[in-house]
This record gives C-alpha cells, structure tokens and sequence, in this order.
C-alpha cells in the first residue's frame, strides 16, 4: 500500500494561482503564489477568461518553484490536492487539468478540495491552533458564513449572507469613493484617516434573530453619502471610516451571537476580509472578553493559496481512500455542507 505523505496542492478558483507541498510529517515545506491585481485593475474586477489564461501561463512554473523550494523533485509526490470549487468555471478547470494529467503522468491519486474547506480549516496551520469544535467566520469577497465545526468534513451552516458578502461590501464601497480594484485594503488604509463619528451608516440584519447577514442595503447607504457630499479627500476618508465600522460591527456582533448560541469558546476567523486590522482587533477584544478565543490564519494564508488546498487535501485523504480516477469536473457552485460525512 502507498502511504501518502507529500501532498501537492493546486489552486486557481478566481484571480490567484497558488501552489504548495504540504507533508503530513514535517508541516509545509513551500507555497508560492502569484496574484492577477495588476491584470484586472483596469477593468475594476475580475474578467474570467483573462483569470483563466493567467492560470496557464503561470501554474506549471509556480509548480517547478515550489519544487525547488521544498529541495523536491515531481516524483516525490504522493497526492495532489486541487480546488474543484466553488469559483470561476474556467480557471477551475486550468488548475483540475494540470492536476489530474499531472497525476496520471506520476500514477498518483487526486483529491478535488472545496475552496471554502480550504479557508475554514487554514487556521489549523498556525501555532497556535484551534481545536475542534469551534464556529467559523468564512469572510471573503465571495462569501461570507458563520459555520459550526465539529471536525473535518463535519460542518453546520448557522449563517450567511443573503445577499452580498462583507468583500463585495468593502470593494463596491471601495468603488463608489474612487479607489482602485480591489479596494478592500485600500478602504482600510483610507478610513484610518476618517472622522469616527461624521456619518452613520445602517447595520443592516444587526439586531435580527437569525445569524445571517445583509450588506446591500450598507452599499446603498454609501452611494447615497457619495451622491450628497462633495468627495474631497477628508470626507472620502470619512465615509471609509464609517463603512468599515458598519461591516466590522455586523461581523463581530454575529460571530459572539454564533458562540453563544452554540455553547462554544472558539471562534475561527478565515476568507481574505480577515486580514483586516480592525475585524482582528474587534474580534479578539469582544471574543476574549467573552471569555472565549479567537483564532486567526498567518496574513498571507488569507487570501487564496495552495497551502490551504494541500493541507486540506491532506486531512481528506487520512479520512477517505485516495482514488486514481483522472476524469474531472469542477463545481462552480458547491455548498459547503454536501461535504459532510454521515455519522
């Protein structure tokens, strides 16, 4: 029987390609990523068939890269883990291709990873980290959950968004004041110049008796702001300010509800909006006061990357036989919970 133990992990779900070795023995050895700001920033998003050739042209290098980093060679892999959703069609399919011929021309087994497990369990790859159970904050541009974790592949969805998640909140209000693609940390870095209190935006959902979230109504409220004042730059700062005020106060608010209504002390926060300064310092000063213990991926595993698609993989793989079937399909649209395993 072939034991797996170096994992090769492959991500391309939208506008960043992300490699990484991971090794169920000695942790992760390399990861390497480049990131498609640059190519979409004229267009003020992300163009899919632009995101897709990107993946081509830059995944088989990243994968030589991480190969010489981690002092590897191809045929010292054992696994390869790749993003099979959700996320954009095409560049799903760049990375699940190279994956599986890779795979095939090594006689490895493949292993297709939920984005979003990849996120919720990316904390898992710190010191020090979390132990299960624990509820999950996944907020992303994408997406934006409240989920309860029992362990691997054992998920319930307390939470989410109905309508935009906290990024496009951040990017969309980014955009209304001027600010480059993407304008999540550009707002952040703004609002730290703003005015606390000159405006006041809504919190919509706030006080509802659900754990989900609304933030359409907040980009509204934005628009409405932009439209009645002169943008000067001291009240572009202002309305930054109070935009991330109001998507932090959501968040953090419904993450203690979530804790409370589960019974549980720690709170997972992962996706790239958890990279925010001001989200970390809310947290961890509500959490903790609470009680309780927040944990947080390194700054660089936030956003998307190859790391948390081979540790995923690799504790997939302890659970589940590995499978030599190189046919794929990817998942544009997968809910978290189909990956549950029955009891």
């Amino acid at each position: 029987m072939h034991i797996v133990k170096l994992i090769l992990g492959i991500e391309s779900s939208c506008d960043e390609t992300g490699i990484a070795l991971y090794h169920t023995e000695r942790g992760l050895l390399a990861h390497t990523l480049h990131s498609q700001i640059a190519l979409h920033n004229e267009y003020g998003g992300v163009v899919p068939e632009l995101a897709s050739r990107d993946h081509v042209r830059y995944a088989l290098p990243l994968i030589r890269s991480a190969l010489q980093k981690a002092d590897c060679s191809l045929h010292d892999i054992d696994a390869i883990a790749y993003t099979q959703g959700p996320g954009l069609s095409g560049a799903l399919l760049v990375g699940a291709s190279i994956a599986c011929a890779l795979a095939y021309t090594l006689d490895v087994p493949t292993f297709g990873v939920h984005h979003l497990e990849g996120h919720l369990l990316s904390p898992l790859l710190s010191d020090p980290a979390p132990e299960f159970p624990f509820v999950a904050l996944l907020v992303s541009g994408g997406h934006t959950q409240l989920m309860r974790v029992d362990g691997v592949g054992r998920y319930t969805l307390l939470g989410e968004s109905v309508d935009d998640a906290a990024g496009e909140a951040f990017d969309k209000s980014a955009k209304l004041l001027g600010l480059d693609y993407p304008g999540g940390a550009l707002l952040s870095k703004l609002a730290q110049r703003g005015t606390p209190g000159r405006f006041k935006l809504p919190r919509p959902m706030l006080h509802s008796a659900d754990l989900d979230f609304s933030f359409s109504g907040l980009k509204t409220a934005v628009l409405t702001l932009t439209q009645q004042h002169e943008l000067d730059e001291q009240t572009r700062a202002d309305i930054a300010h109070a935009a991330q005020e109001a998507i932090v106060d959501v968040l953090a608010s419904k993450a203690l509800a979530a804790l409370k209504q589960t019974g549980l002390n720690q709170l997972v926060v992962a996706g790239g909006v958890g990279a925010n300064r001001l989200l970390r310092s809310r947290l961890s000063e509500r959490v903790e006061k609470s009680g309780g213990k927040v944990f947080y991926p390194d700054l660089e595993f936030c956003t998307d990357n190859g790391a948390m698609i081979a540790f995923a993989g690799a504790m997939r793989l302890q659970q589940q036989a590995a499978q030599r079937d190189y046919r794929f399909n990817v998942k544009p649209r997968w809910d978290l919970q189909a990956l549950n395993y029955s009891d």
